[in-house]
């Protein structure tokens, strides 16, 4: 056989084609002695370029320092006018905290939050005399400062990039630890205010009030407010440090001077710049007794003189469970044949000073007109049959009674008054001999 067909035959048979498979690919991990050799050798760059940086912050603490001073004497008015001792502590506060910055910058693994250490030992001089919005400006003023040499601090863009980082996040530690300061500081000081609030209060319901409690109680920001009432009232059943709170917030929200204090069960509130009718000016702070009657005591032109107002405002508070139906607020004014009867010398002499001797000066008409209506259930043509006089007669005596006392006889609360005035006006007479 010839030809291309004896070519095509006489040819080896040909290869199967090779069947291609993915193969999975594993990662390999350069863990050869060159790579680590780099690795350290980038950690030690790294650490010299912070090292660099570090001594650059440690030189430049106390020009950074006078810088910041610089810039707040030249921004703020607070400052300049400060005494020189308080500028120094200010001085001290700034480069204590660049030095704290630097301290904490030097150690990026170990970085713990920014005590109030940082402020060194100024703290407590610092916040009788700087605010806590004075601070917040001096700190913000020291990081503007700090954060304007960053680009002469750093050893090369990437230590810079970090230098400002960790300054914004010491910012927020520096925040924090300004914030304990002072709220260290408000709860000593509201400790303190509570225990002062409390001797005032103590020793205007003892009667004790003299100057020392004038001068505590201007410590206590208490002004010179004229118009002053006592409320005495049952306590809620709350921590006393909050309750009293809770009647400042109430007098500060009335526009209302007031010192408070808890007793017992009995809270008591001191109340200057009263202005018009003494029970509607102290209505918004009824809210804050619990429960029961809350006794106003009588105006007083002075807190010196607050513990007579104090005496009533007790004086009807333990009275008062014999009007079950009295007002809340109600005047400790209102309380007194409760009070006489309970006891109280100041409401009995009150009683017979005020309301029996002025109808017995105006003639013995009036107490016997007054004396016969009472007995006769309020009757006019009762009391005229009795007297031999005509009913208008009556009538005209017992408007000269309105007239002196302010009471009005033909109402039931006004009559149980005048007739214990008269009880105990009559007592009060020498006897006469038999």
């Amino acid at each position: 056989m010839a030809g291309p067909l004896a070519t095509l035959l006489t040819l080896p048979p040909a290869r199967p084609y090779p069947v291609v498979r993915h193969a999975r690919v594993v990662p390999v991990t350069d863990t050869s002695e060159a790579s680590q050799k780099r690795t350290a050798s980038a950690t030690r760059r790294a650490s010299a370029s912070r090292s660099a940086t570090v001594r650059r912050l440690e030189k430049a603490t106390g020009s950074l320092a006078n810088a910041a001073i610089a810039r707040m004497e030249q921004k703020f008015a607070w400052y300049r006018n400060m005494p020189p001792e308080n500028r120094s502590w200010v001085g001290l506060v700034a480069q204590a905290g660049i030095a704290a910055f630097t301290e904490w910058y030097r150690h990026p693994d170990q970085r713990a939050a920014v005590s109030a250490d940082v402020f060194g030992t100024a703290p407590r001089e610092l916040t009788r005399a700087v605010t806590l919005q004075q601070t917040v400006q001096m700190v913000r003023t020291t990081i503007e400062v700090v954060e304007d040499r960053i680009p002469s601090l750093a050893e090369n863009e990437e230590e810079e990039h970090m230098l400002r980082e960790g300054m914004l996040r010491y910012s927020r530690e520096i925040a924090f630890a300004t914030a304990q300061v002072y709220a260290q500081a408000a709860e000593l000081r509201g400790a303190w205010d509570a225990r002062l609030e409390a001797l005032v209060v103590d020793a205007l319901l003892r009667g004790e009030a003299d100057d020392a409690v004038r001068s505590r109680a201007a410590a206590l920001g208490w002004g010179a407010h004229s118009d002053i009432v006592v409320i005495v009232g049952t306590a809620p059943q709350d921590d006393p440090e909050a309750v009293v709170d809770a009647m400042h917030r109430a007098g500060r929200h009335a526009k209302l001077a007031v010192l408070a204090g808890v007793q017992g069960d009995r809270l008591i509130a001191i109340v200057g710049g009263v202005d018009g009718d003494p029970l509607t000016a102290v209505r918004p702070l009824t809210g804050q007794f619990a429960a029961g009657p809350v006794v106003v005591g009588p105006i007083v032109g002075d807190l010196t003189a607050a513990s007579r107002s104090a005496g009533a405002a007790l004086s009807g508070l333990h009275a008062c469970a014999a009007w079950p139906d009295a007002p809340r607020p109600v005047s400790a004014d209102d309380l007194l044949p409760e009070r006489a009867l309970a006891g109280d010398e100041v409401a009995r002499t009150v009683l017979v000073e005020e309301i029996y001797r002025p109808l017995a000066e105006a003639g013995s008409a009036l107490l016997e007109t007054l004396s016969v209506y009472l007995e006769q259930a309020a009757s006019l043509e009762a009391a005229a049959r009795i007297l031999f006089v005509h009913p208008n007669t009556v009538r005209y005596r017992l408007r000269r009674v309105t007239d002196i006392t302010g009471l009005t006889p033909a109402q039931a609360r006004s009559a149980f008054t005048l007739q214990v005035a008269l009880v105990l006006g009559r007592l009060a007479e020498p006897t006469k001999p038999l």
